[in-house]
């Protein structure tokens, strides 16, 4: 079998752009890393990070095409129109880092998810699962001449797994610890875990847990909408939560939910609490006489539960934790961090800051990474995490 020679025989430090749109579809973050290494022993460092939101219409698109509904042509279109933005985010912090698109050795997109099928359908008489991220490398490849590296979850669910966490490679290396057991929170759209045991950087064979623990700020946001009439994207600081009161019976409803007594490997997204949810929410709530503000307080409390009892049940029965870092978008809610901590307590919370990895940046880096383990021919999933029968290496390669 012929191997294009970068991808098993890289022998100096690279220069990697890792580019990522969650589930919150607030825009496309970019980081620009270099790194070199193998496994256990990569070394890294942060040049440049960038953000670009989406343009509202665009993102109103994106949005739509998360929906069983959507027609297909505009699925098609999408992919090839947003993957411009793509290409857009990557340049820009090439050119805010100093370099030159030709010096890139490669560039590793997520994409955009528009629907993960985590758990197995009947299709055809054959259980089947799938997922499906946009944002056409080939664009990206073609619009910036460099190496692109994409379709991460693809390898993984190929395998038996769920295609997803993925980020729990990055996370051993960047937040794993000798003293202290730790859990790496990300609250974006949706909320997930990755539980790093002391000593996990050392050990291979480490027990590393990720999960997706539920809804993080998709469910609060879609109500900012609702009750905005699209003007507001989401509660600034919380402030909206802050003046309401959680109505304790729908939140035990929520809690109710299927998902949050399944246990891991598991991931979800906008197919379980998208748009449709938020609607029989709100639905519920309104039923219960509950105010715009009590509404956002009791999905914040979703959020906070979910991932309080996500730990109660599946990673405190292992061992004490001894901190929690927590990252994404929802570091932004004070009202959020403050619930988070009190309900937590006594577990110290920090955040990606404290540890020298900007909030925003953090799984831009992450896809960095899990690029540079492609180029290198090195797996990067976790089967623990995902329900894989083995590791694989990650990702599609398109050349420029």
């Amino acid at each position: 079998m012929s191997v294009h020679p970068i991808l098993y025989n890289v022998q100096k430090p690279v220069f990697m752009v890792g580019l990522m749109s969650g589930t919150s579809v607030d825009g496309v973050h970019a980081a620009l890393i270099e790194i070199d290494g193998e496994a256990q022993q990569l070394r890294w460092k942060l040049l440049g990070w960038y953000y670009l939101p989406w343009e509202p219409e665009l993102k109103s698109e994106i949005l739509a095409a998360c929906r069983p509904d959507t027609p297909l042509q505009k699925v098609v279109l999408l992919n090839y129109r947003i993957a411009e933005v793509f290409a857009e985010a990557a340049k820009k912090v090439i050119a805010q880092c100093g370099l030159k698109t030709e010096q890139i050795d490669a560039i590793a997109s997520h994409g955009q998810t528009i629907w993960h099928q985590a758990e197995p359908m009947l299709l055809v008489g054959r259980l089947t699962r799938g997922t499906l991220q946009i944002g056409e490398p080939a664009v990206i490849a073609a619009s910036t001449g460099c190496m692109v590296i994409a379709d991460f979850r693809a390898a993984d669910i190929a395998v038996g797994g769920q295609g997803a966490p993925l980020v729990p490679v990055a996370d051993r290396l960047l937040f794993g610890s000798d003293k202290e057991t730790r859990v790496v929170q990300n609250i974006g759209g949706i909320a997930n875990a990755t539980y790093l045991p002391q000593g996990c950087q050392a050990r291979e064979d480490a027990e590393i847990i990720a999960f997706d623990t539920g809804p993080g700020n998709m469910v609060m946001d879609e109500i900012v909408r609702e009750m905005t009439a699209g003007l507001q994207e989401y509660d600034r600081e919380g402030q909206w939560a802050a003046q309401g009161r959680i109505q304790e019976d729908l939140l035990a409803e929520c809690l109710a939910h299927p998902y949050f007594q399944q246990p891991p490997p598991k991931s979800t997204g906008r197919e379980q609490f998208g748009k449709a949810y938020v609607q029989w929410f709100c639905q519920r709530a309104r039923e219960l006489g509950l105010r715009w503000e009590d509404m956002l307080a009791t999905a914040s409390a979703l959020t906070v539960e979910s991932i309080a009892q996500a730990y109660e049940r599946w990673l405190l029965p292992k061992a004490p934790i001894h901190r929690v870092i927590v990252g994404g978008g929802g570091v932004h809610n004070r009202w959020l961090m403050q619930q988070l901590q009190r309900r937590l307590a006594p577990m110290t919370l920090s955040t990606h800051e404290e540890f020298g990895v900007p909030d925003d940046a953090k799984e831009a880096i992450a896809f960095a990474l899990l690029g540079y383990l492609t180029l290198r021919g090195m797996p990067g999933n976790l089967p623990s995490a995902t329900g894989a029968t083995r590791p694989v290496v990650l990702g599609k390669i398109v050349f420029p």
